[in-house]
């Protein structure tokens, strides 16, 4: 077998040191890294060096980090390009450390292989709003266009209308849209979608449907269901359920993916308002269509029925829920049985306990107490030494 046919590509070890750096193997990252030249037989790539850079800061490995970026500049003869700046500027971002960032810039700016970019301002911007220095962030935006003339793209442009929406100020983040428009650049599904939220945040849905509206008539519509749930869940926790099934709706006529969180949220919208019926419809039908739940679909129909004691629909569902290897909570479903006892329901107490304990539930003591002592009242004493089989035989 010759050298060149068992030849290991560098693109192995950069997943090997992603994977690695996820199950924390620092150790096994920095000798991946420094195993790429005896194996490969090759120098790392400017992308290995600037993905082990990237997973050191990630993790907060400052001082590895710097260590990297010496040997590199020693033994490597490697000029720190575009993307070493741009992660360094992210990082002290990301930490709140402006000062760091802008020398970061500085040093780019007196080097001869690179020069701030819309990332590098966008990162820089992105940092001044999240800190609450939006005028500083619109003087750099100036200096960018004027003295770097860079264009502006809607992923610079969003940073503003973020930073607005994040300090509760939507109509100023509608403005940069606006202005975005005058200036010939066509705001994107992302820019909308970020306005839409902040709309929402502070009770403005018509408007954020509005936006909604606005961005379809553009030409536009949502590729997710990211933009939807978040007006749908504010209609929700509004009472305005009607308006969040409309874009239920419209979701499905848009052919957009949905998916289990969009429906989770329509679930607890239609048992706040009552709505019992549809909403355990829903749980019948869903699945299928193609619609996958979780637990937490079932159970946020099921706390809702138990706490405003619709207890048949309650038992109903249940049942529903074993059938389909769902199985309930032990605090749900003890607090079931309680509720069913103090309604005097005992034979549907008694079955869904039987039901319950066939997957190894053992009631709590008040409920087992209620449960005996109302089976024992109504003379049903067959009831409680089947009852007691049953858990005698769980429990050995």
């Amino acid at each position: 077998m010759t050298y060149e046919s068992c030849k290991f590509h560098k693109g192995i070890f950069i997943n090997l040191m992603k994977h690695f750096s996820k199950s924390s193997l620092h150790d096994k990252v920095f000798h991946a890294f420094f195993s790429i030249q005896s194996i490969v037989r090759e120098k790392p790539s400017p992308k290995a060096i600037t993905t082990y850079l990237n997973l050191l800061l990630d993790s907060n490995r400052v001082d590895l980090a710097r260590t990297l970026l010496l040997y590199c500049k020693r033994n490597l003869t490697y000029k720190p390009n575009i993307c070493v700046f741009n992660i360094l500027v992210k990082y002290h971002c990301k930490n709140g450390d402006l000062d760091s960032a802008f020398d970061v810039v500085k040093e780019m700016r007196s080097s001869e292989f690179s020069y701030p970019n819309l990332v590098t301002y966008s990162t820089l911007m992105d940092g001044l709003c999240q800190n609450g220095r939006l005028k500083e962030a619109f003087e750099l935006f100036e200096e960018m266009v004027s003295r770097d003339q860079l264009v502006p793209d809607p992923l610079t442009y969003n940073v503003f209308i973020n930073g607005f929406c994040r300090r509760g100020k939507p109509d100023s983040a509608r403005n940069v849209i606006e202005f975005m428009k005058n200036n010939g650049c066509r705001p994107n599904v992302f820019n909308y979608s970020t306005l839409v939220n902040g709309l929402c945040k502070v009770g403005k849905l018509q408007d954020a449907k509005g936006v909604l509206d606005e961005m379809k008539s553009s030409g536009l519509k949502p590729d997710d269901t990211v933009t939807y749930t978040t007006l749908i869940n504010f209609f929700c926790r509004n009472g305005q359920i009607g308006e969040a099934m409309e874009l239920l709706e419209e979701i499905k006529e848009n052919e957009c993916p949905t998916d289990t969180v969009t429906f989770n949220v329509i679930l607890g919208g239609l048992c706040r308002d009552g709505r019992f019926e549809e909403a355990l419809d829903m749980l019948e039908k869903l699945p299928h269509q193609g619609v996958y739940l979780n637990k937490g679909s079932y159970m946020i129909v099921l706390n809702s029925l138990t706490q405003k004691c619709e207890l048949h629909k309650a038992k109903k569902l249940l049942g529903l829920m074993l059938s389909r290897g769902v199985w309930p909570y032990y605090a749900t479903s003890n607090e079931l049985l309680v509720h069913l006892c103090k309604a005097g329901m005992a034979d549907d107490a008694a079955v869904a306990l039987f039901d319950l304990v066939e997957i190894g539930f053992l009631p709590g003591l008040d409920s087992w107490e209620l449960l005996i002592g109302l089976i024992c009242r109504d003379r049903k004493l067959l009831y409680v030494f089947k009852l007691l089989d049953e858990l005698v035989i769980t429990n050995t």
